[in-house]
Parts: C-alpha cells; sequence; structure tokens
C-alpha cells in the first residue's frame, strides 16, 4: 500500500488542539517566566566558553544525547561503546554492534542538525520526514522492523516514510494513517509563526503534539527528541551545548506519564478550549523547561573553569605517576586551558625541551584522547572524550 493510498478516516484536525498553551491559560504566566529564565540561563552559559571549549563540548554532547536519548528507548550502549563507534570499532558481538551503529546514526543526524544542515524550520513536515529517514538509513537491517503484538507479523520501517498502518501506543489509538499529512501540516501552521516566547514553549508542547500523531511506524520517541533539540537549538542558540535528553531519561517515569496524561481530552469549561488536556499541555511543558533549565545549570556547574582545571590536572598527575602520560604533560594541559589552545612549537618553549621530547608529550597527550588537532600543523586544543568524562565531568554519564 502506498503513503497515497493509505487510509484516512477524515478525522478533524481540532482532535489534538490545543497546539499552544493559550495567553488565557492560568499557568501561562508561569510557563513565560520560565522560558524567560531558560533563554537567560542558556546565553549565559554559551557565552561564557571560550569557543576552542564549546566547539570540544559540543561534540561529548551529541553523545550524551545519543545515549540518554537511546535509554529511553531501552537501548543501553554505553559512551565509551559509542566513542568506539564513531572510530569504526565496533563489538563483535552482534546486538551490541547494531547499537553501536543506533547509537552512531543518531550522533550522525544531530551533527548534521548542529551543522545547520536542516534546509527549513525542524516542525516542517519535509523536515521531520528527513531526520528519520537520515537516522534510519543508518540502521542496521535488524533494527529496521516493527513486530506487532497481535498477530507478531514483522513489519519493515522504510527511512522517512509515513506510517500505512494503525498503532496503538498505551492506551493511545493514533488516528489513521492517511491523516497524519494533514495533521503534521496544522502542527507547522501552528508553531511556523510563533514569536520568541512561543517558539521556546513549542519546543515542549510539539514533542507532545508529534508523538500524539505518532507519523512513523516506529523512531518517532527519537525523532520527537531531535525536533525539540532542534527547535530549541534555533530558538535560544544553543550552540549545541546542553541537552535536555538527560534530564528526561534521568526522570523517564515522570517525563511518560505527562505524555499520557497530556493524551487525555479536555477537564471541563475551565481547560482551554480544544479537545485534549491544556492544563496536562501546560504541566508538561512546565516539566520540559525545567528540566532543560535543569541541565544548563549541570553543565555550567560541570564547566566552571578552575574546577574543570583542577580536575583535569589531579588527573593529568595521576597518570604521570602512573607512567601512563610522560612528564610535564599537566603542564601542557594547563597552558590549554589557560590559553584555549597551544601550537606544537609553543610547547617546545613552554616545556624548555627538545622538539623530540616536546613531540613525544604531545603525542601523548593525543593518543589518550586529553587534545585534538586538525592536522599536524593546526594548533592543539582540548578534547572531551566519553572514556575520561567520568574524571573530568562527573555525573556526565554513568559509570561502565
Amino acid at each position: 500500500m502506498s503513503e497515497e493510498a493509505a487510509r484516512d478516516d477524515g478525522e478533524t484536525i481540532g482532535l489534538f488542539e490545543p497546539l499552544m498553551v493559550s495567553e488565557g491559560s492560568p499557568k501561562r504566566g508561569e510557563l513565560s517566566d520560565l522560558a524567560l529564565d531558560l533563554a537567560t540561563t542558556s546565553a549565559r552559559f554559551s557565552s561564557g566558553l571560550p569557543e576552542s571549549i564549546a566547539d570540544a563540548l559540543a561534540d561529548l554532547i551529541r553523545s550524551m544525547n545519543c545515549y540518554y536519548s537511546n535509554l529511553i528507548e531501552g537501548h543501553n550502549t554505553h559512551p565509551i561503546d559509542i566513542e568506539r563507534a564513531l572510530n569504526d570499532d565496533y563489538s563483535a558481538d552482534p546486538k551490541k554492534r547494531d547499537l553501536q551503529l543506533e547509537a552512531k546514526a543518531h550522533i550522525t543526524v544531530q551533527k548534521w542538525i548542529d551543522a545547520d544542515g536542516l534546509g527549513g524550520r525542524p516542525i516542517e513536515p519535509d523536515m521531520i520526514r528527513e531526520m528519520h529517514r537520515r537516522f534510519c538509513e543508518l540502521l542496521p537491517s535488524d533494527l529496521l522492523f516493527v513486530e506487532m503484538p497481535s498477530t507478531g507479523e514483522r513489519i519493515p520501517v522504510v527511512p522517512g516514510k509515513l506510517r500505512t498502518r494503525d498503532v496503538e501506543v498505551g492506551r493511545h489509538v493514533a488516528i489513521s494513517p492517511g491523516s497524519v499529512p494533514r495533521f503534521l501540516d496544522r502542527m507547522h501552521d501552528a508553531y511556523q509563526h510563533a514569536g520568541r516566547i512561543e517558539a521556546i514553549l513549542a519546543a515542549g508542547c510539539a514533542h507532545h503534539r508529534l508523538l500524539w500523531v505518532h507519523p512513523f511506524l516506529d523512531g518517532n520517541g527519537r525523532v520527537a527528541r531531535l525536533m525539540s533539540y532542534a527547535m530549541l537549538k534555533n530558538s535560544l542558540d544553543t550552540k549545541g551545548l546542553w541537552s535536555v535528553a538527560r534530564g528526561l531519561a534521568r526522570n523517564e517515569a515522570e517525563y511518560k506519564r505527562h505524555l499520557a496524561a497530556c493524551d487525555q481530552p479536555r477537564r471541563g469549561d475551565r481547560d482551554g478550549r480544544g479537545t485534549l488536556s491544556e492544563a496536562a499541555l501546560a504541566d508538561f511543558t512546565a516539566f520540559f523547561l525545567t528540566l532543560c533549565i535543569d541541565q544548563i545549570k549541570f553543565m555550567e556547574g560541570l564547566m566552571k573553569p578552575d574546577r574543570l582545571r583542577d580536575r583535569i590536572l589531579i588527573w593529568a598527575g595521576e597518570e604521570i605517576r602512573a607512567g601512563t602520560l610522560p612528564a610535564k604533560s599537566d603542564v601542557v594541559l594547563r597552558a590549554v586551558l589557560m590559553q584555549g589552545s597551544i601550537t606544537r612549537a609553543d610547547v617546545v618553549a613552554l616545556l624548555g625541551v627538545t622538539e623530540r621530547t616536546a613531540r613525544r608529550v604531545t603525542s601523548a597527550l593525543l593518543a589518550i584522547g586529553a587534545l585534538q588537532s586538525e592536522s599536524t600543523r593546526a594548533p592543539l586544543q582540548l578534547a572531551f572524550p566519553a572514556k575520561l568524562a567520568g574524571r573530568w565531568m562527573p555525573g556526565l554519564f554513568p559509570d561502565e
């Protein structure tokens, strides 16, 4: 059956209204305050980081976002294994390898988003389909099917293709497959002209409404989180330095409880004017924005210059004493932390050693992942590899 032939039961798009918490909602003031707080907190954090540190951190945040987003789906691939996959180092275990490939696919799509690869607004139907296509086309075949609970039938998932079958998610019976394009168009119409505050609120509101529509046979949760990530990136210029995914995963039961509540019908005349509960949508949006603020503050704490420098230099001292790093490696790291970058020629002068000895120090720091450089002639900059995150940025990931 083609998408064009998918059954449309003619549902009115009013079924998932309201799409935004209205100005008349008793909770709108609180949400506007949260949106302003989020904008201020995000701007303060991103402006306070040197560019060289921010670039390295964005790479780590992609792995973090991927890890926690997949964890919500019940797929646990440790960030160190994710990092190995990014270096084409895969497990011999087929199931672990599949999950590594899934993680790599997620990071590839987020990197595309971070590089402004989206040709339009994240809420545009074509962009939603493009995120799904780019993610799914990189998945191994074993992860590209859905098993129907009632029949055991294995249905293939086609990258970027809207579903042509009926689906149920918990107690929620999704709209008919043929009506999905109409509902996606309505979402786009509702959110495309949002002002600054409304655009921030829309990242939470649209998150649920996309899941309610359930446009794809599988992958809806990941696409919804990527869409919200992209919406916040656009409205707040986050530079990819934080993500709500960690907060959602650490509060998964509450996250799913809020989503289920948003599926419920309006609770009387004081609960908005739509078909679904406006109060529940407001509660979820407040929960979502609060988690965003919490995650930025968590990242701010990890990235405080003095504390970060102390953690890294304590680690370096231990590695030097253990013989893993050569002497004076900590001097190079301190210089990079203070200056943002350092040339290889500067290392020779800084350490007061021969070029050969300086090369041995920098090579060791590059090999262990503490530093990175685009080429042999490019400056040395700090890196944030997942394997060192436990020491450098405690609490970002769980222990392996």
